[in-house]
């Protein structure tokens, strides 16, 4: 997998309302794991990494909003969210198939 772009990680931050680099760390490993639960259910890596295709930065941030930190009550609603769009992008030939 590719690294991940600090743009992507700001991005990240922004949305989880974070202020400085504390967590980057874990947001960057939960970005990878999103990519990587992605390539598991057949998305093709290279469209994993894109960070300028909107439904996989939504992918991503489902899943990193869900996972991210304790006690989240809107964490089930999240997770249902990111399997409802890996859903999508795996019924979808763009993005499981090379010849698309």
């Amino acid at each position: 997998m590719s690294s991940i772009s600090d743009k992507l990680i700001f991005d990240m931050r922004q949305i989880l309302r974070i202020n400085g680099t504390h967590f980057d760390v874990e947001i960057s490993d939960l970005v990878s794991a999103a990519r990587a639960d992605l390539v598991l259910g057949g998305i093709l890596p290279a469209k994993a990494e894109n960070e300028s295709d909107a439904l996989i930065k939504r992918a991503i941030t489902c899943y990193v909003k869900a996972e991210f930190g304790h006690n989240n009550p809107d964490a089930e609603k999240l997770r249902a969210s990111y399997q409802s769009i890996r859903q999508h992008l795996m019924l979808s030939s763009e993005y499981i198939s090379a010849e698309a």
